[in-house]
């Protein structure tokens, strides 16, 4: 579990209950839970500060990574949590998606020349939907499991300073990709499902499924918020988690150093996870390591992104590529390639339209030529293989390989 850390708390496995997760674990070892009043986004901040206050007792500088799975399905929160936001979202995602697109224009989040995208054509208009009460009930229980996450990241923060090392230490906060349009089906549906349907500590077996019948929040219960409010959470891109359109792999990126950021602000340049490695090391002054027990080691493709503190017009020197379960993108200065699994490539000027709505592939195809070949030549150096060699049979409208449906 530990993956070269000193110490690990967490779960094995990308998701599960937020009341008795299966496979909790401290260092190497299976924890059994107290289920009275556990919680597992309270219980990785409590871990954190905790790791924190014992690694700033040493003299050394210590690396910390706190992986939340908030806002993961299933969408478990207390009651009193989800009360919070009771009829926040009863005019729907439509209303959502509007306010949204304008807000982020007014605060310079998106350049107002960028056009809304479509509401995703697999959901159906507020007007149109059914259960709304019920559909605007998941998206309240969605929001609270973000604000008891950003309550544990507040009682981090405020670790920082108290132990008076808040100024000198370089926090990072982002997602691992957009919104997620995965429908948890019932368990007949599914192909495996006493992977999540354990029952309850105390015996209630699990309600599987996106259900209107279900109540979401309690640890008996195990649904998504589903497409149509994945997409007002994307907005105003299009696409969801597993694509490589921008709804799919646009997330904000929050970089606090008070020593050395000495004015906020939004910088528009594109950073990828796998710079944050480069960016860490930058900052620690170390170097990466050209062999490890005595063998070499692969370069880094990410590069540091500390260059923007001093200079917020900073812009990236190498390409960045993507591929996700058949999902493939490249994007270097003003112009993105990006093919959904099975499809073909599409052209994109990002400096005129990020929400990718204006295909340029046949236009200008030197340009998406020029690209893909970058693509080609990277997937060739990192072992990227084809998405149909590791699944032959796979198509677009199947299940992943985890079994969720799209």
């Amino acid at each position: 579990c530990q993956r070269g850390f000193d110490e690990f708390f967490g779960i094995i496995t990308g998701a599960g209950s937020f009341y008795h997760p299966l496979t909790l674990m401290r260092d190497d070892q299976l924890i059994p839970i107290d289920t009275d009043g556990f919680y597992f986004t309270d219980a990785i901040s409590d871990n954190a500060v905790d790791m924190i206050e014992d690694a700033a007792q040493g003299d050394n500088p210590f690396f910390i990574h706190i992986a939340y799975t908030s806002p993961h399905w299933p969408l478990h929160a207390l009651e009193e949590d989800i009360a919070r936001y009771q009829g926040v979202y009863k005019d729907g995602w439509d209303s959502l998606r509007t306010g949204r697109h304008e807000e982020m224009k007014g605060r310079g989040i998106v350049d107002s020349k960028w056009e809304i995208s479509p509401r995703d054509e697999s959901a159906p208009a507020w007007s149109d939907a059914r259960e709304k009460d019920w559909e605007a009930l998941r998206m309240a229980a969605y929001a609270a499991q973000i604000d008891i996450m950003d309550q544990g990241i507040g009682r981090v923060l405020s670790k920082l300073k108290e132990l008076g090392i808040a100024d000198n230490t370089l926090v990072m906060f982002l997602s691992d990709n957009g919104g997620c349009a995965e429908f948890l089906a019932e368990d007949s549906d599914r192909p495996t499902p006493a992977q999540y349907g354990t029952p309850t500590p105390d015996g209630r077996p699990i309600r599987m499924g996106n259900s209107p019948s279900i109540r979401p929040g309690p640890a008996d219960t195990f649904m998504s918020y589903d497409l149509p409010w994945a997409n007002a959470s994307n907005t105003p891109f299009r696409r969801f988690k597993r694509w490589t359109h921008e709804g799919g792999i646009s997330t904000p990126f929050i970089m606090s150093w008070p020593a050395r950021i000495q004015e906020s602000g939004v910088v528009h340049e594109p950073i990828h996870i796998i710079d944050i490695a480069a960016t860490c090391m930058d900052a620690a002054s170390a170097t990466y390591p050209t062999q490890m027990n005595d063998h070499d080691t692969t370069p880094l493709e990410g590069e540091s992104v500390l260059s923007v503190l001093a200079n917020p017009a900073w812009s990236r020197e190498k390409p960045i590529f993507w591929e996700h379960e058949g999902s493939r993108a490249v994007r270097i200065g003003e112009w993105k390639l990006v093919a959904p699994v099975g499809g073909e490539w599409e052209l994109y000027n990002i400096d005129d339209d990020r929400t990718e709505l204006h295909n340029l592939a046949n236009s200008n195809k030197p340009k998406a030529q020029e690209l893909a070949k970058l693509y080609d030549e990277w997937a060739e150096r990192c072992g990227v293989l084809p998405w149909r060699i590791l699944y032959p049979a796979w198509n677009p409208r199947m299940r992943t390989p985890s079994g969720h449906r799209v």
